[in-house]
């Protein structure tokens, strides 16, 4: 193959053959005149050599450039980078290569030491060393010995199926599908699908391919979980999603209290069924525990759940604080079940018979036992927002946010600062990352929708307004009775336009609990933000306002939703009412007491 390929006309071979000898004379090959190989093709042996040239100088004459052959070279030659052209007579060139520079030889003589001529060897030169760099470059690269590519695995943990008969159970094996994705997620070498988006398959028949294309995982780890009498019995089979073969499948048949070598078991096996390097530090990591108690793993594992189903009510709270007092007396270096505890109290913080440094306790002694967890942080950003330290608030959730972007606690608890601050661009973007990570929460969504109010964002407000109205309708299926899904239902449909259905829902909230607080202040908002209604909205926070906690009254004070109320005197007596109150019960109360 040679290192010039020359494109002329047959008619301008005289012409053309001085030029040819200047180029041989450098010591290149030159392929213009051949002699096609017997059994060859005349178009094939061309191809080649044009293929094969490190650079193709085009001689464009009045003849060539009426030559369809000749403009095809030239064409093929500078879409690869290759073309050297020259020109005779002026000649008119092809309207694709005018723009390439062209060296007019007219005035050559055939003197091979001429300006012109000179200017086109050294665009040769420069054009066939650059094409041998190219080879050189190619042929090193084909000379490393090829290192396999590690194969990238990702992978969708189903929820684990309750097969106990009872579904007070249900926690049991939510809270082993939840550690299962915990441990799986500490493989630097697989990608693991959220929980979130894992549990949205939760009590579904789904089909292993699909669920495999949806989510764009290789695999699916499926399972189920069976708790009786002190024992547990839990299958579990890792299917390819493409293949819907069983790469590895076992069950284990074991005392209730084997329960975490079963989790390190699983995961281990995960990982040696798709031939994954476990370094050893994550190995470490899956296998550490934040109890060595079974006993406070269930606990906790049962309050997580109460969390998780419906974090919003009042009553579950409690339950979550009880239980998880139990659990750390069991085990009190159990770092995770005192943060939750501390989450917990944040929603109780109105309930006079809750004293909020319990929960401002808990959350430091989760932070001494784990000072990088997370749901710790959080809550105690939400503590102290309530007693008024917003700058230091301001400062956890910052740490919280910078531990894990993707925690769920920590954007909540970003929305809500963002949200008194009047922040509103930041709410929206951390509320929304809220309920992209609890399928459960409604509340997010609904603050999310009054930010995008506060804003004058119409279309975003009915939009996250619809994503309020899908989940309240989902809990109410579930519990038509609960109070706080039910006012935000109603905010979400007053927001849809929905207004007469808005004000029955809000009737029968009001007939089921016309004391309960936190109803009252959500339709107040409604009321005065979405119905243009001021006296109702007054009306609806009177009695509120006669029990309002310091926190809650500097909350509503900020909130945007009263807004323009501010310059009601009705309000403005109602709020110095309440300052007063609050005063002289401050005076009158005892020191608190010194947490320890």
């Amino acid at each position: 193959m040679a290192d010039v390929f020359v494109s002329y006309a047959r008619a301008d071979k005289a012409r053309v053959a001085p030029l040819v000898a200047a180029i041989a004379a450098k010591g290149w090959s030159v392929w213009w005149d051949p002699e096609i190989s017997p059994g060859k093709e005349f178009d094939d042996e061309i191809d080649e050599e044009l293929q094969a040239a490190r650079a193709v100088l085009v001689v464009w004459t009045p003849t060539s450039v009426a030559s369809r052959w000749v403009r095809g070279e030239a064409r093929d030659a500078a879409e690869r980078g290759l073309l050297v052209p020259v020109r005779f007579e002026q000649a008119r060139l092809p309207i694709d290569v005018r723009a390439i520079h062209t060296t007019d030889l007219d005035d050559w003589r055939e003197d091979a030491s001429s300006q012109s001529v000179q200017e086109c060897l050294n665009a040769l030169a420069a054009m066939i060393a650059r094409s041998q760099a190219a080879q050189a470059g190619k042929e090193a690269a084909a000379a490393k010995p090829q290192v396999p590519k590690t194969p990238h695995y990702s992978i969708c943990v189903l929820p684990f199926v309750n097969m106990s008969g009872d579904s007070e159970q249900e926690y049991f094996s939510d809270g082993i599908t939840e550690d299962i994705i915990t441990d799986l997620s500490k493989v630097s070498a697989l990608d693991v699908i959220s929980r979130n988006d894992s549990f949205l398959y939760k009590g579904k028949q789904v089909e292993v391919p699909k669920v495999a294309q949806a989510l764009k995982v290789t695999h699916v780890l499926e399972g189920s979980v069976r708790k009786a009498g002190g024992r547990v019995r839990i299958t579990a089979q890792l299917i390819d999603g493409s293949s819907r073969t069983h790469v590895w499948a076992e069950r284990y048949d074991r005392d209730a209290s084997d329960i975490f070598a079963i989790q390190d078991e699983i995961s281990h096996a995960i990982v040696k069924a798709l031939k994954l390097r476990l370094l050893p530090e994550e190995k470490k990591a899956i296998e550490r525990r934040g109890t060595d108690s079974v006993e406070a793993h269930d606990l906790y594992l049962m309050a997580r759940q109460f969390y998780v189903a419906n974090f919003l009510n009042l009553r579950q709270s409690l339950a979550i604080v009880r239980t998880c007092e139990r659990a750390t007396e069991i085990d009190p270096n159990y770092a995770q079940a005192w943060a939750l505890m501390a989450t917990a109290y944040v929603y109780l913080r109105d309930d006079p018979d809750v004293n909020l440094e319990n929960g401002m306790a808990a959350a430091d002694k989760a932070l001494a036992l784990d000072p990088d967890l997370v749901e710790a942080h959080a809550a105690k950003a939400y503590i102290l927002q309530t007693k008024g330290s917003m700058g230091a608030a301001v400062d956890e959730v910052k740490v919280a946010l910078k531990l894990d972007p993707e925690s769920y606690e920590a954007n909540r608890a970003g929305g809500r600062l963002s949200y008194q601050l009047h922040r509103f661009e930041d709410a929206i973007r951390y509320y929304g990352k809220a309920v992209g990570l609890m399928e459960a929460d409604v509340s997010s969504a609904m603050m999310q929708a009054s930010s995008y109010r506060a804003l004058g964002d119409t279309a975003g407000m009915r939009r996250a307004a619809e994503v309020v109205y899908r989940r309240a309708e989902a809990v109410l299926g579930r519990d038509p009775n609960n109070l706080e899904v039910m006012a935000q239902s109603v905010y979400a449909l007053a927001s849809l336009g929905e207004l007469d259905r808005a004000k029955a829902r809000m009737n029968r909230a009001l007939l089921l609990d016309p004391d309960d607080p936190n109803t009252r202040y959500n339709f107040a908002c409604l009321l005065n933000a979405q119905m243009d209604d001021r006296d109702a909205a007054l009306e609806m926070l009177e009695p509120l306002f006669k029990t309002i906690s310091n926190s809650f009254l500097t909350y509503a004070k900020a909130d945007p939703d009263f807004q323009s109320l501010h310059d009601d005197p009705r309000w403005q007596a109602m709020v110095a009412a309440a300052e007063a109150r609050l005063a002289a019960a401050k005076v009158a109360a005892p020191p608190a007491p010194e947490v320890a």
